[in-house]
């Protein structure tokens, strides 16, 4: 167990005042039985005039801002204190049945993992670069399976860290062999997918023990000083499963879940709108320091 602060930062800059619409924020922790929210606190400047929160379809936490007047410069600064139970089980409990891949879910289980079981994208090239894990792995056992893909991805391609939104398709991480964190998550996704396990994806943030949170490219761990991704496979008797195919971590291990979904699209940590011309806009920075202390 260990206490974590989160700070985040996001600020936009503007040529010439704009208006400001809407903007949506993912920033608070999903809390759950290996993560309490010990305290929180959002700064927004300028001053919204009304913020308020609510719960997604998927029950991830969205604060909601709204605004007048016109601006410049628009920032976002959230510090989170938690308490983090690590959870990395060399075993994990699977019901008997699950163990041994294939398996096939429970009948009741079907309606709720229609989504996380259906493909996103085109699954063809995917399907068969899966594949390999299942003889790479030399066994039927599912872990055993789904660690090697996590080892492989990590492995086999090269991590390109993108400030810019969006993610690449599977195919074109498969074609160019590297990505950022939402990319390997994705693929790693759809790849589960075509296997006829469930997958979800996870944004969240990375904790880089002895380096404040910030990435170093000689660290063994990637993805710090900005959000970070990974994905969940749903097995019976454990429940959704962290995988980190960026860092090859299976469980929690420095991980902090903020918000759930079938897509990457579906759990954008910021998004909103401005009014004015479109060269306006000059850029945004984007900070995360995540550090551990006392508790």
């Amino acid at each position: 167990m260990s206490f974590l602060t989160v700070h985040h930062t996001t600020t936009y800059r503007y040529r010439e005042p704009v208006g400001l619409g809407e903007h949506r924020m993912m920033f608070r922790p999903r809390e759950s039985h290996d993560l309490r929210l010990v305290d929180s606190d959002l700064q927004i400047t300028p001053r919204p005039v009304e913020l308020r929160w609510l719960h997604d379809p998927f029950d991830n936490s969205v604060a909601v801002a709204q605004f007048e007047g016109k601006t410049t410069e628009l920032s976002f600064e959230s510090t989170v204190r938690l308490q983090h139970f690590e959870n990395t089980m060399p075993v994990y409990p699977l019901e008997e049945y699950a163990r041994t891949y294939p398996f096939r879910y429970a009948d009741e289980d079907f309606p709720n993992l229609e989504r996380p079981l259906a493909h996103h994208y085109n699954a063809t090239r995917v399907s068969e670069w899966a594949l390999q894990f299942l003889a790479s792995a030399d066994t039927s056992d599912t872990m055993q399976i789904l660690r090697a893909m996590t080892a492989g991805i990590r492995e086999k391609f090269k991590y390109n860290q993108r400030s810019e939104k969006g993610v690449q398709t599977p195919e074109e991480t498969l074609e160019l062999g590297k990505g950022s964190c939402r990319d390997y998550a994705v693929l790693m996704m759809e790849a589960c997918r075509s296997l006829g396990i469930a997958a979800r994806f996870v944004s969240g943030y990375i904790f880089v023990p002895n380096q404040g949170g910030a990435d170093d490219a000689s660290s063994a761990t990637r993805g710090g000083g900005a959000t970070h991704a990974w994905m969940q496979a749903y097995l019976p008797g454990a429940g959704w499963i962290d995988f980190d195919p960026t860092n090859n971590i299976i469980g929690n291990r420095n991980l902090i879940r903020v918000a759930v979904a079938w897509s990457p699209e579906q759990v954008l940590p910021l998004w909103g709108t401005y009014s004015g011309p479109a060269g306006a806009f000059i850029s945004m920075d984007v900070a995360v320091d995540v550090t551990e202390a006392a508790g």
